[in-house]
């Protein structure tokens, strides 16, 4: 019976498409009053009192204050991003992004970063050619269907006028070939995560035109992350094979971001060797001396360094980054996941206990980053509900919605600049699009708040009210409210327009 209302304040009617469970209210006021039933009943969109059921907990009235003065917060354009990891390489799915379907769904959570990164990012290595399998003579790894690297050029059938993009109606024969490999290399990458041995990744220079046309036609910009795991003998980063790509890039003019490493405090659990802050500040150095002698990226952004969870030992690893390149980087990442893949109720995901552990995450990164570069815009890169890729028919379900709004929420009003969302496709249980191409519960949220949501942060003063307080349980544990000023590029509604979305618990 738990219900997510979105409640939309607007000088103009809801537009008559709007989803169940959105309630549009006409208010001329900044003050709102609203009853809630908690829980309420999900088909209920009356606004008069209804007879209560029994066994129906009372009303509570809930009393809102929207400041709009001026905004809190302003945060990016592109504050809700997207993540695909480079398993995609291994289990296919590269080839297949040029889909219409795909490249429909992504446009509609555009504008946004797209950020190539992952558990194998440092397993990555680039090689300037078309197609490794037919200059060795052998078959690729696709022997399963004759010449299938031109079979999927070839359904390239359609083409965007407007920008000249690859778009492609794969035939169902493919795609479902494709879902087989898939499912038998699931098996694969599985392994490889649960006994921490992973194998090198090739990206040819089709594959990764493949993924720049992807980025590029879903109106995306994309960051790409380097291996940071390829070391000289005295522990600096050996740039050579990264310097192959971006001239690569560069010779194809691609509009490229660039990250170093995924997740770099890891190392030692992955292959048995470690890199500290400060070297990986070193690195970052290295980078930027790199991107500044190729005139296409000599003012390309360099974000980093992708730290995990902030415990005591990833916050000496941050302080040493940000002693020796905090100035390097245009902004501060980390990654949050919030429950291990032990958790395997619905009602996991409505613990105020749970969707409150971000805060302090947050404020302990901030913390560093103010002290040595104050003002430097932080970015939340890489969020699941799990490290482990997610629990199958729970973190891709409805029951995710309440942790993914609230974070969004949490993030905009506490100032970080972008958060970006891990997986788009085909990642464990995480992802917004599953592997029919079809969107999940939380890209229909994701979708809901680019239209509705925009950059300005307002403040909202909630006081509630109960008949019987109980000792411990406090409305604002149980409603989540978050409110904002209207994208100024929905013209449903007229300017100066707010938009509210709270999560009922």
């Amino acid at each position: 019976s738990e219900l997510i209302r979105g409640f939309l304040l607007s000088g103009m009617p809801c537009p008559s498409s709007c989803p169940p469970g959105l309630l549009a209210l006409m208010a001329p006021g900044l003050a709102l009053i609203a009853t809630f039933s908690l829980p309420s009943q999900a088909g209920d969109r009356r606004a008069l009192p209804v007879e209560k059921p029994s066994g129906v907990k009372g009303r509570t009235l809930i009393l809102l204050d929207v400041n709009t003065k001026s905004p809190v917060r302003i945060i990016s354009e592109n504050f809700l991003s997207l993540q695909l990891d480079p398993s995609i390489i291994h289990d296919g799915w590269l080839d297949f992004l040029s889909s219409r379907r795909l490249v429909t769904l992504a446009r509609g959570l555009a504008p946004a970063f797209l950020r190539f990164a992952g558990k194998r990012t440092d397993f990555l290595q680039f090689h300037n050619v078309k197609n490794p399998a037919k200059s060795r003579g052998g078959p690729g790894p696709d022997y399963y269907l004759k010449n299938y690297e031109d079979d999927i050029v070839r359904s390239d059938i359609a083409l965007d006028k407007q920008k000249g993009c690859k778009i492609a109606q794969h035939p169902d024969i493919m795609l479902e070939l494709q879902r087989e490999k898939a499912a038998q290399m699931h098996l694969v990458l599985l392994k490889e995560q649960f006994s921490n041995t992973y194998s090198n990744l090739t990206l040819t220079a089709r594959s990764l035109d493949k993924l720049y046309n992807f980025a590029d036609c879903s109106g995306l910009h994309l960051i790409f992350a380097l291996n940071a795991l390829r070391r000289n003998p005295n522990n600096s980063w050996n740039s050579s094979n990264a310097l192959s790509l971006l001239k690569y890039s560069a010779s194809k003019k691609y509009n490229i971001s660039w990250e170093l490493g995924n997740e770099p405090n890891n190392y030692r659990t992955l292959i048995g060797r470690s890199v500290n802050g400060s070297q990986l500040g070193k690195d970052y150095a290295q980078l930027r001396s790199l991107l500044q002698l190729i005139r296409t990226y000599s003012r390309a952004h360099l974000y980093g360094p992708n730290i995990g969870r902030p415990r005591k030992n990833v916050i000496a690893f941050l302080e040493g980054f940000m002693k020796v390149a905090g100035g390097t980087v245009d902004a501060v990442t980390w990654q949050h996941y919030y429950i291990d893949g032990r958790v395997a109720k619905v009602t996991d995901f409505l613990k105020t206990r749970l969707l409150d552990t971000l805060s302090d995450q947050i404020r302990k990164i901030q913390k560093v980053v103010n002290t040595y570069t104050p003002g430097k815009k932080i970015w939340l890169e890489g969020v699941g509900m799990t490290s482990a890729g997610g629990m199958n028919n729970l973190s891709d379900s409805y029951a995710a919605g309440f942790l993914w709004l609230n974070t969004l929420g949490l993030l905009a009003s506490q100032g970080i600049d972008v958060v970006v969302r891990h997986s788009f496709l085909d990642h464990g249980h995480n992802h917004l699009v599953d592997q029919n191409f079809n969107p999940l519960p939380d890209y229909w949220l994701s979708l809901l708040y680019k239209r509705l949501i925009g950059p300005k942060v307002l403040a909202i003063h909630v006081a509630g009210l109960q008949r019987k307080p109980q000792p411990g349980r406090v409305i604002r544990d149980k409603l989540r409210i978050y409110a904002h000023c209207t994208s100024y590029h929905n013209h449903n509604y007229v300017r100066g327009s707010i938009t509210l979305y709270i999560i009922n618990l």
